[in-house]
């Protein structure tokens, strides 16, 4: 009999969130970087298992808005735990909980979910520091599980999984068994170029980016993509652009590398970047760029 279930993953922004998702998956569907808030739309991962299939929703990392983008991020987290049969609760072992964790299980104790918490990074921490945190957060609320993980090298991950295969229910799947993602592949471009950029740029640039797929040609065994970089000001341009185009060819060399993995042919492509003053700001900018909604 097939079972099916869906998974909202929760927590403060760069906890490992998007890392647990490509582990799950074994492929890349999130994109990953050092920088918060990388995450800005909510993703599903799709995961089938012989009769098993686990729908997870990777949501943006709620934190203080301050602007219109961040306050749909936050809108899209908040929303995306309402939509699962369970929640997993992605936090930093090392740290007790703060008050974004504080938040999140207020809310799950307001609408019933149940929760799986997953304490990330356990393979830098002292079995004594694990113990601490979880009775942390054993003191603010219940949990279905306790889940000591490491989302990059893959530790215990299987055994959340187990965790998560208690809260399946008896129903058609929702999703073609090869299915892994409901992004499309100029979804998927669009947002490998960002992460480029975030892993490119160490200023407070990146956050102001937004990357539009303008044309998408498969010729074959070649791809031909021409992708505008969004930016909110001028002097923000020459960053990106860097000292004779080297900061965008830069960038447009290892999206490349990612975007042949992705389509499986060559890609020609070809980066513009512009400027559209303080979109993050306006709600139609942000809308524009597919945030909106």
């Amino acid at each position: 009999m097939k079972r099916t279930g869906f998974f909202a993953i929760v927590g403060r922004p760069n906890v490992g969130k998007s890392t647990l998702l490509n582990r799950i998956l074994g492929e890349k569907v999130a994109i990953v970087s050092s920088k918060p808030q990388t995450t800005r739309n909510r993703i599903l991962g799709i995961e089938t298992r012989g009769e098993d299939q686990f729908v997870f929703i990777d949501t943006p990392g709620i934190f203080n808005a301050k602007n219109t983008l961040g306050d749909y991020m936050v809108k899209v987290a908040n929303g995306s735990m309402q939509d699962g049969d369970a929640v997993i609760l992605v936090a930093d072992v090392a740290y007790n909980p703060g008050d974004v964790e504080e938040k999140v299980i207020a809310r799950l104790k307001q609408t019933g979910i149940p929760a799986i918490l997953a304490l990330n990074k356990c393979d830098l921490c002292r079995r004594e520091r694990i113990a601490e945190t979880i009775a942390a957060y054993a003191a603010l609320g219940d949990f279905a599980a306790v889940v000591p993980i490491s989302a990059k090298s893959g530790k215990n991950v299987d055994e959340l999984l187990d965790e998560c295969r208690k809260f399946l229910h008896e129903d058609e799947w929702i999703f073609s068994e090869d299915m892994m993602t409901d992004q499309t592949v100029r979804q998927m471009a669009s947002e490998i170029i960002r992460e480029k950029i975030l892993r490119t740029l160490d200023r407070e640039v990146p956050h102001g980016i937004a990357v539009v797929i303008e044309d998408f040609k498969e010729e074959g065994e070649l791809t031909r993509i021409r992708a505008e970089i969004f930016c909110e000001k001028e002097s923000h341009k020459g960053i990106l652009v860097g000292k004779n185009g080297e900061t965008l060819k830069r960038i447009g060399t290892y999206a490349r590398q990612d975007l042949e993995n992705l389509t499986g042919t060559k890609v020609y492509l070809n980066l513009w970047v512009k400027v559209k003053e303080n979109w993050r700001d306006s709600a139609r900018g942000v809308s524009d760029f597919g945030y909106g909604g």
